[in-house]
């Protein structure tokens, strides 16, 4: 007998304003039939093939220190770098750089309610 992930959830003060943000940053959709609401305590997105869901409850309680758990993201297309001016512009803090000269490390930001995660190099520039 094996479990399987349903769900990531995460904990927030604003579950619709969150997941409208992350849903812009992985092009994640909604369920057709319970579309996410301002006002929603809980909204589900999930990825295009829908293998992926990501929750959003809203909890009373501010974060108040580090993830325990994290994403780390990788880009679909383009770099890193072209990746982290994008989710800056779409509000993401940058927490962290741990980019190394030979092109390797990665950079540590925060969501709008102060989530960490990670941005990795693309596969092309793995490969390159």
């Amino acid at each position: 007998m094996t479990a399987y992930i349903s769900h990531t959830t995460v904990d927030c003060t604003n579950a619709f304003a969150l997941s409208r943000w992350w849903q812009t940053v992985l092009d994640y959709t909604e369920e057709p039939d319970d579309p996410n609401e301002p006002g929603h305590d809980e909204c589900l997105i999930l990825s295009r093939d829908g293998r992926h869901r990501l929750l959003f409850i809203e909890v009373p309680e501010a974060k108040q220190v580090k993830n325990r758990i994290h994403f780390d993201l990788r880009p679909a297309d383009g770099t890193r770098d072209s990746e982290l001016a994008r989710l800056v512009s779409l509000g993401a803090t940058q927490v962290a750089d741990l980019r190394k000269p030979d092109g390797t490390g990665w950079v540590v930001l925060a969501d709008p309610e102060g989530n960490e995660f990670c941005i990795l190099r693309s596969e092309s520039e793995l490969a390159g």
